[in-house]
């Protein structure tokens, strides 16, 4: 909000303060993590009294929750056949780096918090095995995409909260060609084709 000396600012309606306070909560969640933002940040962020965004969130975890969320589109996914869905799987998270790298640091880092934690717990079935699981059939099918959803999961661990420089100076081309066939092991394992 920008303010001009001897100019009160014009009070905001409720709904574009909760606005405020949650596009600012975002972008802040997504750069210094949840330990590191503060409610004084977030606040002074929309141009709100630090006392709204409790009123309007009721804590900051809470906050937090409301705007972290970890999403994949799969659509992708579903166009390829099976023995290619490992390289696939691995350009689509990598190609969605931009959208999901600051929400999954956000989630990991603030894990300690017990309902956040169970955010991650809940993203990582949702973002990563169901996914897979939709694509694979028979008696481990289950277990198969479990492994899998583990595989990426540290992959974009050691990429992103890592740090990693030697495979970030990989590339995407050499990360997809190296990282989807062990992937694709998992999915379609040698029994199986």
């Amino acid at each position: 909000m920008i303010t001009y000396p001897g100019v009160m600012p014009r009070p905001r309606s409720g709904s574009g303060t909760r606005e405020a306070i949650h596009a600012a909560a975002t972008r802040l969640f997504r750069e210094q993590g949840y330990a590191r933002t503060t409610v004084r940040e977030i606040a002074a962020e929309a141009g709100a009294d630090p006392a709204l965004v409790i009123r309007h969130f009721r804590s900051k975890e809470l906050l937090f929750l409301e705007t972290m969320h970890l999403t994949l589109d799969d659509e992708p996914l579903l166009a390829v056949p099976l023995e290619q869905l490992g390289e696939r799987f691995v350009e689509v998270l990598l190609d969605q780096e931009d959208l999901s790298r600051g929400v999954f640091l956000a989630l990991l880092r603030g894990s300690n918090e017990p309902q956040i934690a169970e955010r991650l717990r809940a993203s990582h079935e949702t973002v990563f095995v169901e996914p897979l699981r939709a694509r694979l059939s028979g008696p481990d099918a289950d277990v198969r995409a479990r492994l899998a959803g583990a595989l990426v999961g540290g992959l974009l661990y050691a990429l992103w909260a890592v740090g990693d420089e030697r495979l970030l100076a990989a590339g995407r081309e050499e990360l997809v060609s190296r990282y989807g066939p062990l992937l694709q092991q998992l999915l379609t394992p040698a029994s199986d084709r």
